[in-house]
């Protein structure tokens, strides 16, 4: 029986990987997205496949239903469901146009929306505690720190994404025009510009760079010392490391710094549009979060300095 079914599931993987090589070639799609979507497809697959269910035209509204109730009971997050949701609108909605499915099962279901978490964010002063931290006197600690500096740097002052910097080459970063041109979401390149102080701690990276540099390290802007690409994960390390000798009060990941940098743009300049077109965000309500913060900091600051608002100033 088990054996049956993965048999079955293995049938009604064919038309996922099918859907995922056409919307991979038309969209641009990174391997991440694709991985997602992949997930998401095989485990509703594998549902049918248990259900004894053959073709994905058998999925109806009830038994996706079914389906989520099982997902809730797993402990699987709102978001993961709505994305699962998501998945599965686009993937019926292709299979429909191959006349392999009469209907879409997944439009009619809505979750109960969760609320949006605001994203944690640096106040400037631990940013600059982080950034101007000294470097250590020891090698090879002095030399990672080196290029460390300079990945936190180009986060701060460009608010890239951690995939857009770990694939950031040397030919992206225009030294003269003080600006570097990455590959966003959906493979959309955007100019962001580099600020002073990146482009210095840049500078100081180069040279080392240089040494690094092997047969195999392509351009890649920022590399290991064998010579390897500096992926995310080993970035994400490096940072927590970083932000942990600097003595900050909070974990310290790549994203924080990219948030860092819109909330204390957008609290400086108040231009919702430009924060949008320089973070990639595709829809201006993605940006919008960033003024939830700008608030929010501002309402902290009213809350200690009104006399009217402090605690235990009630009227009398």
């Amino acid at each position: 029986m088990v054996a049956a079914a993965a048999g079955i599931a293995a049938g009604l993987t064919e038309r996922v990987e099918l859907f995922l090589a056409e919307l991979s070639s038309q969209r641009g799609l990174s391997g991440n997205t694709v991985l997602a979507y992949r997930r998401d497809l095989q485990k509703v697959a594998a549902f049918l496949a248990d259900s004894g269910l053959r073709e994905w035209r058998s999925l109806d509204q009830f038994l996706l239903e079914e389906l989520l109730a099982r997902c809730h009971e797993q402990s699987l997050d709102i978001r993961s469901q709505q994305r699962l949701l998501s998945s599965l609108r686009g993937f019926y909605d292709w299979l429909a146009r191959r006349g392999d499915a009469a209907f879409n099962p997944a439009r009619g279901i809505r979750l109960k929306t969760h609320k949006r978490e605001l994203p944690r964010v640096l106040d400037a002063d631990l940013v600059q505690q982080l950034l101007d931290a000294p470097a250590p006197d020891d090698e090879p600690e002095k030399s990672l720190w080196v290029r460390d500096r300079a990945v936190m740097e180009l986060f701060y002052s460009s608010g890239l994404r951690l995939s857009e910097l770990a694939n950031a080459t040397v030919a992206q970063l225009e030294r003269r025009e003080a600006h570097i041109t990455v590959t966003g979401k959906g493979n959309k390149m955007r100019r962001v510009p580099v600020g002073r102080k990146a482009l210095a701690a840049i500078e100081a990276w180069l040279p080392l760079r240089t040494q690094w540099c092997t047969e195999k390290s392509g351009d890649y802007l920022f590399l290991t010392p064998k010579g390897a690409r500096f992926n995310e994960r080993a970035i994400q390390l490096r940072l927590a490391h970083q932000g942990r000798r600097a003595g900050l009060p909070q974990h310290v990941h790549p994203h924080m710094l990219r948030h860092s940098f819109a909330s204390h743009l957008l609290e400086s300049s108040q231009d919702l549009r430009a924060v949008q077109e320089l973070l990639g965000h595709a829809d201006i309500s993605t940006t919008q979060i960033y003024t939830h913060l700008d608030f929010q900091h501002l309402a902290a600051v009213y809350d200690k300095a009104h006399p009217r608002s402090r605690k235990g100033d009630g009227d009398k």
